[in-house]
């Protein structure tokens, strides 16, 4: 009987550690290897490090300019909690159209003034319909200009009193 109590004995033996310490260490290894390959850009195509400012400052900003247009005041109807709509924007332009866009200029403001009038005055309040406002004048912007010389239609004030 006695050799049937060291067999259950052995049969209760503790499980080794020797796999989970492997799994930690091989996971810091990797992990480690993840994050430097991704650091010095050998997956993902960039230069973090660099990005950080270690090899020098960015260079000149070429290829932009911002004509500016004039502000309008645009009337609001009669059921509009406002009375009036008080619009200045900016067009951002490729450099060599800008004297183009600027020549333009009245139209672009005909365009817009036509736009906001025509819009229903509840577009108009909601703060949450500015992106697609800006969006669709842009788009008008862009119509009169011709392809490719309006970059971005900057709103500098949108004032409702």
């Amino acid at each position: 009987m006695a050799s049937a109590g060291v067999v259950e004995e052995e049969g209760v033996k503790k499980r080794s550690k020797l796999p989970l310490l492997l799994g930690v260490v091989l996971a810091l290894v990797l992990g480690g290897g993840g994050f430097y390959a991704t650091w010095s850009g050998l997956i993902l195509g960039g230069d973090s490090h660099d990005m950080a400012g270690h090899e020098g400052a960015p260079g000149p900003m070429t290829g932009i300019a911002f004509v500016p247009l004039e502000t309008m005041v645009i009337s609001l109807g009669p059921d509009s909690g406002s009375s009036h709509l008080r619009f200045t924007a900016q067009v951002e332009v490729v450099d060599t159209a800008a004297a183009d866009v600027t020549l333009l200029a009245p139209r672009i403001l005909d365009v817009l003034n036509s736009y906001l009038r025509a819009i229903d005055t509840a577009a108009i309040e909601d703060p949450s319909a500015m992106a697609k406002l800006r969006s669709q004048m842009l788009r008008r912007v862009q119509i009169v200009t011709g392809e490719g010389r309006v970059r971005d239609l900057l709103i500098t004030e949108f004032v409702l009193n």
